[in-house]
C-alpha cells in the first residue's frame, strides 16, 4: 500500500507545470492563439549546433516560419492537400 501512495505522490503535478499550463490557457483565451513545436537538429548538421540553437531567436527565421504557416493555412482553407 505504501508503494501505491509513493507512486501517487510522484505523479502529482509540480507547481511549475501547473503554472505553465495555466499561463498558456490564459494567453490562449486573452491573446492570439499560438502553438509550440519542437524542432530537432537534422542529422548530419552537428557541426552547426551553435547556428541551429541561434535560430530560436533569429527574427528572419521566425518570419520565414510565420510565412510557411500562412501558406499552409491558405492552402488548407482552399482544400488543397499538402504533401508530407
Amino acid at each position: 500500500m505504501e508503494k501505491i501512495r509513493q507512486w501517487f505522490r510522484l505523479r502529482r503535478i509540480k507547481p511549475e507545470e501547473k503554472y505553465e499550463a495555466t499561463k498558456k490557457e490564459f494567453e490562449m483565451a486573452m491573446g492570439k492563439p499560438f502553438i509550440t513545436i519542437r524542432v530537432e537538429m537534422p542529422e548530419g548538421f552537428e557541426e552547426l549546433r551553435a547556428q541551429f540553437l541561434n535560430l530560436e531567436h533569429d527574427e528572419r527565421f521566425l518570419d520565414e516560419v510565420r510565412d510557411l504557416v500562412k501558406k499552409r493555412l491558405v492552402h488548407e482553407s482552399h482544400g488543397v492537400k499538402q504533401s508530407s
